[in-house]
């Protein structure tokens, strides 16, 4: 089974920025779909960000336009999230999924999932 390994969280005040990596351990994402997720205590998981599987098409949730942005390694073997002007509500557990469907923006779309990551805001 392809396995999803997450890195990149953290701690940082607010206004700062992060980079989430998601690498496909034993193969790569091909043309799959990506999609991240936010999870916070006592709430679902939720769709912040994606790339579809066709036409390298993306899609922000509109909390995080203009300060988030998703892209693929050229080897696709490696998918970022890079998070600018993070603010206290974008804080949780951040997870990347993949599919061979054309999007993964909800967790039930989802076949493979990372391990997830924490990011914390503070002001």
């Amino acid at each position: 089974q392809l396995q999803l390994v997450q890195s990149g969280g953290g701690l940082v005040q607010f206004g700062e920025s992060l980079r989430l990596s998601c690498v496909a351990s034993g193969g790569n994402l091909g043309n799959y779909a990506v999609g991240w997720f936010r999870q916070v205590p006592g709430k679902d998981r939720e769709a912040i960000a994606g790339i579809s599987s066709i036409d390298d098409k993306y899609w922000y949730e509109d909390s995080v336009k203009g300060r988030f942005t998703t892209s693929r390694d050229n080897a696709k073997t490696e998918v970022y999230l890079q998070m600018n002007d993070l603010k206290p509500e974008d804080a949780g557990s951040y997870y990347c999924a993949e599919n061979h469907s054309a999007w993964v923006l909800t967790p039930q779309a989802a076949r493979d999932w990372g391990q997830g990551t924490e990011v914390t805001v503070y002001s």
